[in-house]
């Protein structure tokens, strides 16, 4: 199997495994606190983290930037971000909301496009301005027709967009990046910890075996995709991988609607026909470009 193809296989797992064997195991521990639940996904994630820093021999990668006032500054704001998808993720899928999931992880490579035109002067063109546009169409609709937002949905593009856009500045690795994120986020946890236990809300240890075992798997489910996705990173082009990121939302997509039986009306159907018809757009226009640079060298 050539390395580009093998690539496309990491790729593929990594975005099922987002799209759909993340929600299906968020919904197993739908009955604990979110709260706990993101707690164990910082805790078991830094554990899990710790012996792959050694295996990839990245300790060296990581007291470099430990050093580094600026990235470390960086850092806690993508660890803002992120601790901040997880939770919202979580709560969500909890709440039966993977639809919601869904949506916001379809219009995520939209705002990450807006993000670099504003932050970074990136250009865009006229199609991924009418791509965003009709994006923005099918926000203003839902807002119209539920009569509110939808905030989960644009809290998960937006904290994503956010995160992968501080991440790109900062150039560190997936692995090590990570590392030092859920080390930040420790003191948090065990001060989350701490509060449960004195409130008598802890779950972990008073469920059952079950229960116990699904938490303790909150670092896998975090970790597993990641190194699927690296994998399929130094594999391919960045701008082919592009076109796999919809493997997630669309696994979600049919898993609230055929697993869960979460409602899909007639106001959803548009509002969801928007979002697909302007990805068509920025997909083709993608597509385009990438062609045009093949052809010029670039």
């Amino acid at each position: 199997m050539s390395e580009n193809r093998l690539g496309q296989v990491y790729a593929v797992l990594a975005f099922l495994f987002w799209g759909a064997i993340a929600p299906i195991y968020f919904k197993q521990v739908a009955s604990v606190e979110p709260l706990e639940v993101l707690i164990h996904r910082i805790f078991w994630s830094f554990v899990i983290l710790i012996p792959l820093l050694f295996i990839t021999k990245q300790v060296d990668i990581f007291k470099i930037i430990i050093k580094d006032a600026q990235k470390l500054k960086y850092l806690a704001f993508s660890t803002f971000f992120i601790s901040l998808n997880w939770l919202v993720f979580i709560w969500a899928v909890a709440n039966d909301k993977i639809m919601e999931t869904a949506f916001g992880y379809y219009i995520n490579p939209l705002v990450s496009v807006f993000l670099g035109y504003v932050f970074f002067q990136e250009r865009m063109t006229r199609y991924q301005n009418l791509a965003i546009f009709i994006a923005f169409i099918a926000v203003l609709y839902q807002l119209i027709s539920l009569g509110s937002l939808p905030i989960v949905s644009l809290t998960l593009a937006l904290s994503f967009a956010f995160y992968g856009m501080i991440r790109k500045k900062i150039n560190v690795g997936s692995i090590v990046g990570l590392f030092v994120e859920t080390l930040i986020l420790m003191p948090f946890a065990l001060i989350g910890i701490y509060y449960l236990m004195m409130n008598d809300k802890i779950s972990f240890l008073n469920s059952s075996e079950y229960i116990n075992i699904m938490l303790t798997l909150g670092g896998l489910i975090t970790i597993i995709p990641l190194l699927l996705f690296n994998g399929a990173a130094t594999r391919m082009r960045l701008s082919t991988l592009g076109f796999f990121q919809y493997i997630g939302p669309t696994c979600a997509f049919f898993l609230a609607i055929f697993i869960y039986n979460e409602e899909f009306n007639t106001d959803k159907l548009i509002t969801f026909s928007l979002i697909w018809l302007a990805l068509v757009i920025f997909s083709l226009d993608s597509f385009n470009t990438r062609n045009k640079n093949k052809k010029l060298g670039k």
